[in-house]
């Protein structure tokens, strides 16, 4: 199984730009596809971005779309979401997972593994 921990939440100001990471350790990463999802208070969990195994392929959610630039780098096992033109309702948890299908996946249930989340807040 493989583990995920993000990093690079934070306080950012409504315009601004955040770069979360995903390192990942156990097995392989490039095994598996990898996603982004955030979370905000009393909503459901929201797909945001998603990239295939090799990074060939990537797929956004409506709300970073335009805004948002995932990627990965499987030599240093880990996965990316650069964020930009930051808006107060991005504010949320936001977590990667990993996927042991092959393709793009945007629901929470394909997906295994999961990250304990970073918190994203924008202030307006």
């Amino acid at each position: 199984q493989v583990q995920l921990v993000e990093s690079g939440g934070g306080l950012v100001q409504a315009g601004g730009s955040l770069r979360l990471s995903c390192a990942a350790s156990g097995r392989t990463f490039s095994m598996y596809s990898m996603g982004w999802f955030r979370q905000a208070p009393g909503k459901e969990r929201e797909f945001v971005a998603a990239i295939t195994r090799s990074g060939g392929s990537l797929y956004y959610g409506d709300s970073m779309k335009g805004r948002g630039t995932i990627s990965r780098d499987n030599a240093k096992n880990t996965g990316y979401l650069q964020m930009n033109s930051l808006k107060p309702e991005d504010t949320a948890t936001y977590y990667c997972a990993a996927s042991t299908d092959w393709g793009i996946a945007v629901s929470p249930r394909e997906y295994h593994y999961w990250g304990q989340g970073t918190q994203v807040t924008v202030s307006s």
